[in-house]
């Protein structure tokens, strides 16, 4: 990971982004940009930079003379999003097979090794960082950088969700372990597979749909 220290904006964008998906604050709630200034202790800029960011990932929403809110969120949009994210990721890593250069594939290894550190700590936001990179690698490795801005862009919009799929039980484990698959199917060269195992790590379905659909929900209700 990084030792760059994070700007005033990015800090207040994650700490209010915890505090959404987690239920803190509920969709419908009104964001008070200068209260959340004297909260954090910064200007007027970051909060705007800061709710800027929100908005794009669709977890805030500003009204016209009304002011901004927590986004009160669509399921079936939602689900729609990951499945077109499911489908851009399984692209990538067919790419990928097919195109990574030996340093490439030296830098992914690396970020499943931190992957797994991270799982191994029981850090659910260590490991969505690192599994950032991990994702990173494979856009990069694809060699096509209108997919791997397609893919990124996307991945955006739903990281908030991405990160509250992580704090289900028994997810670390799973996706690391899904991974390492993807890797080794990288690495191998088989890019169907690797496009398969891409394909199934981010799409929702199964009982990973419900617990899913249970953690929104409780945002609802929270």
């Amino acid at each position: 990971m990084s030792g760059k220290k994070p700007s005033n904006a990015q800090r207040l964008k994650e700490s209010l982004e915890n505090d959404i998906i987690n239920g803190r604050r509920a969709p419908g709630e009104r964001l008070d940009p200068e209260a959340l200034g004297k909260q954090y202790q910064v200007s007027r800029t970051p909060v705007r930079e800061a709710i800027q960011q929100l908005v794009a990932s669709g977890l805030v929403t500003v009204s016209p003379k009304k002011g901004t809110f927590v986004a009160k969120v669509g399921i079936e949009q939602l689900i729609e999003m990951f499945e077109v994210m499911a489908e851009l990721e399984g692209m990538c890593g067919r790419l990928a097979a097919r195109r990574i250069t030996p340093e490439e594939l030296v830098a992914l290894r690396d970020a499943l090794t931190r992957c797994e550190a991270a799982a191994e700590l029981g850090d659910p936001d260590a490991y969505y960082y690192e599994n950032e990179v991990f994702h990173h690698g494979i856009y990069t490795a694809s060699h096509n950088g209108f997919l791997a801005r397609e893919a990124h862009q996307l991945k955006q919009r739903l990281k908030p969700y991405r990160r509250l799929q992580l704090q289900v039980r028994h997810r670390l484990a799973t996706s690391l372990d899904e991974h390492r698959g993807i890797v080794a199917a990288i690495e191998s060269g088989d890019a169907e597979r690797a496009e398969r195992q891409l394909r199934e790590h981010v799409l929702i379905q199964g009982e990973r749909f419900s617990d899913f659909v249970a953690s929104v929900r409780a945002l609802e209700v929270g």
